[in-house]
């Protein structure tokens, strides 16, 4: 009875509506208004009705002062860090933050002092390769490889790659732009790379609820190592792109390790703004009340991926592109159509705004951003074909 229940509630949800978003101060929509926008990671999607209810109950309230976590959203973290993550995690390792961007900045801070390095693989989320600025060190990377069809870790390149200096590698688990989620056997491996040269593993796994097949692709978060290996980890989290609601700026990091969860609590010094009230419980929601609207969302994507992949392959052949595990972010290989920049030509040519994967650490790539109503893609995809073709 209550998995029938469920099933209509899920009905229920919508992604089909087109709601209009130029005006309303949306960086996706309103940074360049005369393009059709497929590139920064939000998504279309009015958030799930559990969350906008909370919301309004929260504001209804009336009094925004400064806010700290309250014990409804530490026991949904804990709750959801158990049955999704398989972690029990006590509240003292969780530090919580008003992004994972500023995170990943304090971890570089944390750990490097001037003239140390960063080291991740690219392609890579864009952060990745430039937080390391905020600390004054290095960047190193490394370019993961295709093999059999599948994005992996190039292990050698890696191990020549390292050197002292480095202190903390990043790594992005589901993988942005790749769509890879990584095995347990691939995170344990690197767990023992980082290990074997001293270094700190952040490993920012924001799109962990985002995972097209749990069954044949289960995440295995770095809270999951062995307790030896998961002391020199940093492990980032949060609702905000599976539930749509990174504009309300929340996310946490669980820290293990009391020592370096003083060292990164101390980097952020006076330098990160108070956490947002309402988003405390809009993540409470989210984690309590919102499996069943992300259930449906994953439903949704599926058929929006199936059809993003199908008709580049029928219609754009100079185009390449693999089905991702995860994300509603497809990364496309378009170096046949020999343009110095092809997010560039497909904004020229097609009015569409995409991606440019030379951010990302690879020049000649775009990322597409499916997490759109079904109508909503067939523009974006009719775009495309008119800009390549």
């Amino acid at each position: 009875m209550r998995s029938e229940r469920l099933n209509l509630r899920q009905l229920m949800y919508d992604f089909d509506s087109v709601i209009p978003r130029q005006g309303s101060g949306s960086i996706k929509y309103d940074r360049r208004p005369e393009l059709d926008p497929f590139w920064v990671a939000d998504m279309d999607f009015a958030s799930a009705p559990e969350i906008l209810t909370a919301i309004h109950q929260r504001v209804d309230h009336g009094i925004f002062g400064y806010a700290q976590a309250h014990a409804g959203l530490e026991s949904a973290l804990a709750d959801y860090l158990l049955k999704r993550r398989h972690a029990s995690v006590p509240k003292e390792q969780i530090v919580h933050l008003g992004g994972l961007v500023p995170a990943l900045s304090l971890a570089g801070r944390a750990f490097c002092k001037p003239g140390d390095a960063v080291m991740t693989c690219t392609p890579v989320y864009p952060p990745f390769v430039g937080i390391h600025h905020d600390a004054e060190a290095e960047l190193v990377t490394v370019d993961h490889r295709m093999v059999q069809g599948r994005w992996e870790m190039d292990w050698e390149a890696m191990e020549q790659a390292v050197h002292a200096k480095v202190k903390c590698f990043l790594l992005c688990n589901p993988q942005n732009p790749l769509g890879r989620v990584f095995t347990a056997d691939e995170v344990v491996r690197l767990a023992m790379f980082c290990e074997a040269h001293d270094l700190v593993l952040v490993s920012d796994e924001i799109h962990c609820d985002l995972i097209f097949d749990e069954l044949a692709t289960p995440h295995f978060s770095a809270l999951n190592l062995t307790e030896n290996l998961r002391k020199r980890t940093i492990t980032l989290l949060s609702p905000s792109k599976t539930w749509n609601i990174a504009g309300l700026g929340y996310a946490y990091a669980v820290i293990p390790d009391e020592t370096l969860r003083r060292k990164f609590s101390a980097a952020r010094g006076h330098t990160l703004s108070e956490i947002n009230a309402l988003s405390y419980y809009a993540a409470e929601a989210a984690y309590r009340d919102g499996e069943p609207w992300r259930e449906a969302l994953m439903r949704y994507l599926a058929v929006n991926r199936a059809e993003l992949l199908s008709t580049i392959e029928r219609d754009c052949p100079m185009l390449k592109v693999h089905a991702g595990e995860a994300t509603y972010l497809a990364w496309i290989d378009a170096r046949e159509l020999g343009v110095e920049n092809p997010a560039l030509h497909i904004e020229k040519k097609g009015g569409l705004y995409l991606s440019d994967g030379k951010f990302f650490g690879w020049p000649g790539w775009v990322r597409f951003n499916f997490g759109c109503p079904h109508s909503r893609l067939r523009e974006g995809l009719a775009r495309l074909i008119a800009a390549v073709n």
